[in-house]
């Protein structure tokens, strides 16, 4: 065959290093992108944190332009039209030559008046003071490894003891419990060869167990949940050696787990031979129990959710209406230092073409970040244009919603609102949400239309919760009280809603 030339003409679409750079940004949470912008800082000599006084450099923009941010912007567009979009077009329009800075919307007052979050502020604030209490006391307490290490040297035993008890406590998990069995920490120490040397290690970590299950808190040093039990259930009996309630239960714990977290009450009473009213008794005596004692050693921490947007109610003739708004608090306030820029400006040769690269850079990211901010907002207006019935009424007044939807809306691609909405939250009257919490698939109604799963949802949670507890409902009868509300669910529905709100089955809530 000879070889011969052939002209091809094929089409393909190429992500661009800023194209690529824009779609990671999306996708970072509040967190990802603060870290993303200080690495930026320390790599870029260009880049820099923009001060309120400071000179902007606009980029083909006029200089009265280049002082008004994207923030200024985005609040005025919300105070014009709270809830409504006026479509891609215009939207794309608000965003082209927008400067090099991010000064945030700072001519709004972000703070939130009492009734239009439904709560007492000052309630809320001795809440925060409380766990802030709560997490510094557990900060004082110190490790429990201390904690034991600091009760052993008051007991007077011999060096070999006294490591051999060491060992343990070290060998310890946060929850107090020691996993490996005494050989395997004999053997880690020794080895297998020596025979009499792994048997002596064995007979000193016996000693040593005895000891560290006699420290406080008590339940330290157990092998596994029955034997912290029946700590436990010793310890309160040499305190009250005439408790019915504790020796039953101390009968309870030798006996298979299972049966206790199913609480089935008529093996237990033929395993021990107890009466039904003191197997009772004796469950209601295990639920007291710690069944981690090192619980309140661990360093407790709060997760705090910073919202990317802020929904606030605005009191109209028309209506309920609401603005929705960026956070300022975490839009960085970036901009390109104006006097490396202006002094490159004239400069020629390979050394300044590495550095046009490098302003160039700092232009793209400065421009992306405004992109991403400017996205959020607009998923977020066509989220709360949507679910308006939602911060009116509440989670039972959700509708369906997918993500195509909005995508549609938007004239955006699907996977683009999927990384807006993942990560990224809102603080509204109703409280603070993921994005993705506005989105749920829809159930057949009577009528035609489609419910929220959500909504479906606090509709179970609010059946169990007004059940009689002595006759709980079943995954059957609270569908068919959905059926009569003209909702289509079935009951492996029913159940899987169920276990995602963490509602334990209808014999589980009796017995409870």
């Amino acid at each position: 065959m000879k070889p011969s030339l052939s002209l091809k003409m094929s089409q393909h679409l190429a992500l661009t290093p800023q194209l690529q750079q824009s779609i990671r940004l999306l996708q970072l949470s509040t967190l990802e992108l603060s870290q993303e912008v200080d690495q930026m800082l320390d790599e870029n000599p260009f880049l820099e944190r923009a001060e309120d006084e400071a000179p902007m450099e606009s980029v083909g923009l006029p200089e009265q332009d280049a002082r008004v941010s994207l923030g200024d912007r985005v609040s005025e567009a919300a105070q014009d039209s709270p809830t409504h979009d006026d479509g891609p077009e215009m939207r794309d329009e608000a965003v082209e030559g927008v400067a090099e800075s991010w000064d945030g919307d700072g001519s709004v007052d972000l703070a939130p008046q009492e009734d239009e979050w439904g709560g007492d502020a000052k309630a809320r604030n001795n809440s925060e003071e409380d766990t802030a209490d709560a997490v510094e006391l557990a900060r004082s307490l110190g490790s429990l490894t201390d904690h034991l290490h600091r009760q052993a040297l008051s007991l007077r035993l011999s060096e070999i003891d006294r490591a051999a008890l060491k060992f343990l406590i070290e060998s310890l998990n946060d929850d107090g419990y020691l996993e490996d069995s005494l050989p395997e920490l004999a053997a880690s120490l020794a080895g297998t060869d020596d025979l009499e040397q792994l048997d002596e290690l064995v007979h000193r970590f016996t000693v040593a167990l005895r000891l560290l299950q006699s420290l406080e808190p008590v339940g330290v040093g157990a092998r596994h949940l029955a034997e912290c039990l029946q700590l436990q259930c010793q310890d309160h009996l040499r305190d009250e050696p005439g408790d019915e309630a504790a020796t039953v239960a101390l009968q309870l714990c030798a006996q298979p787990m299972e049966l206790l977290a199913k609480r089935d009450i008529k093996r237990l009473m033929a395993l021990t031979g107890a009466a039904d009213a003191e197997v009772r008794a004796a469950l209601q005596f295990i639920a007291r129990l710690e069944p981690k004692p090192g619980r309140r050693f661990v360093q407790a921490e709060q997760n705090i959710i910073v919202p990317d947007v802020i929904v606030s109610s605005v009191r109209r003739a028309g209506g309920p209406q609401f603005r929705v708004q960026l956070n300022p608090d975490v839009m960085p306030k970036l901009r390109v230092h104006d006097i490396y820029a202006n002094a490159l400006r004239g400069s020629k040769g390979d050394s300044a073409a590495g550095l046009q690269q490098r302003l160039q850079e700092a232009r793209w990211f400065i421009k992306n970040i405004q992109q991403r901010f400017d996205t959020i907002l607009r998923v977020s207006s066509a989220i709360v244009e949507r679910q308006k019935n939602f911060f009116i009424h509440g989670e039972l007044a959700m509708r369906p919603l997918v993500l195509r939807e909005i995508a549609d809306e938007l004239g955006m691609h699907e996977s683009t609102i999927s990384r807006v909405t993942t990560a990224k939250y809102m603080a509204t009257p109703q409280g603070t949400f993921e994005l993705k919490y506005f989105f749920g698939s829809g159930l057949g109604t009577d009528s035609g239309s489609a419910a929220s799963s959500t909504a479906v949802r606090a509709l179970i949670k609010q059946f169990v919760a007004a059940e009689n507890p002595a006759k709980p409902l079943s995954d059957n009868t609270i569908s068919d009280m959905l059926k009569e509300q003209g909702i289509d669910c079935a009951r492996r529905t029913v159940a899987k809603y169920r276990e995602a709100l963490k509602i334990a089955p209808a014999n589980l809530r009796k017995a409870l």
